[in-house]
């Protein structure tokens, strides 16, 4: 298997987009299957199974929450 370039992208989605790949991520939670998302230019493939959590951050007056998807590829 070929090695994939190390990438950390951050892309912004305007609320339509947003909502539109969230519940389709849901619909796959719901129904335990894998997802399929491209982001910036780049598709992926989220295994069924990955782990999900959601973290907050507070840093003075700045305060950010991420959906977080982890998964190891094999």
């Amino acid at each position: 298997m070929m090695a994939k370039k190390k990438r950390d992208v951050e892309k912004a989605y305007t609320n339509k987009q947003m909502i539109a790949k969230l519940k389709r991520f849901a619909d796959s939670l719901a129904e335990d299957k894998s997802f399929r998302i491209q982001i910036a230019g780049e598709r992926i493939l989220v295994p069924k199974g990955a782990t999900v959590n959601i973290e907050h951050e507070r840093e003075g007056d700045n305060e950010e929450i991420e959906f977080q998807i982890k998964w190891k590829n094999v």
